[in-house]
């Protein structure tokens, strides 16, 4: 496959998952989007179309880290940006478990987690992981311009992540602020992957 079209797959990947878990979450009644993590999405009767925004982008994202691999970026990078795709496959083939009283009837906090939300907590830790090692492995190669903003990206997108999960599990300070922190760290962890493939864009 060419090589344009393995990059450009990665700067479609953050856009289309952001506008997926935007509309799903739209038309959700009972799904709060400053309370209830984007994996929420993924249950209930709709609750397909999360999974396949998960796995889709986990695809294109992978095409990504092939055409990185092909043009002679950072390997370990490229290396980082698969495994970051593929911990969102395995996010949207494991679904979560309930979370913060939704899908409504359920606890705020379960008492114990399935397999499936449990592996799904895996791969996404894995994911984010990879995604804010990829920010610092690929600050190097360019400008200092461009590292500046791939290390500031890796630092904000671990903090907002680690705060994200300490909404979700068992701080009821920012149990209210849960998904609005999650939301944020993504748009910086998209933004970033999406201005990667467009540098890394053959002229």
């Amino acid at each position: 496959m060419d090589d344009h079209i393995l990059l450009g797959c990665g700067v479609a990947a953050g856009p289309l998952f952001t506008a997926a878990y935007l509309l799903a979450g739209a038309g959700r009644r009972d799904y709060a989007s400053l309370r209830h993590p984007i994996s929420s999405l993924a249950l209930g009767p709709a609750g397909w179309t999360q999974t396949m925004s998960f796995i889709s982008a986990g695809l294109l994202s992978l095409a990504l880290s092939v055409g990185l691999w092909r043009v002679g970026a950072s390997r370990c990078g490229a290396l980082l940006v698969g495994i970051w795709a593929i911990g969102l496959m395995g996010a949207g083939v494991f679904r979560t478990d309930p979370v913060r009283g939704y899908p409504p009837g359920t606890p705020d906090r379960p008492r114990r987690h399935t397999l499936a939300g449990a592996l799904h907590d895996l791969f996404s830790l894995v994911a984010f992981l990879a995604l804010a090692a990829a920010c610092f492995v690929l600050a190097l190669p360019g400008s200092p311009g461009w590292a500046v903003y791939s290390v500031s990206s890796g630092v904000l997108f671990a903090v907002t992540m680690a705060m994200a999960g300490v909404a979700f599990d068992r701080g009821q300070r920012l149990a209210h602020l849960g998904g609005l922190i999650q939301r944020a760290a993504i748009t910086i962890g998209w933004t970033w992957l999406t201005l990667l493939a467009v540098r890394t864009l053959p002229t």
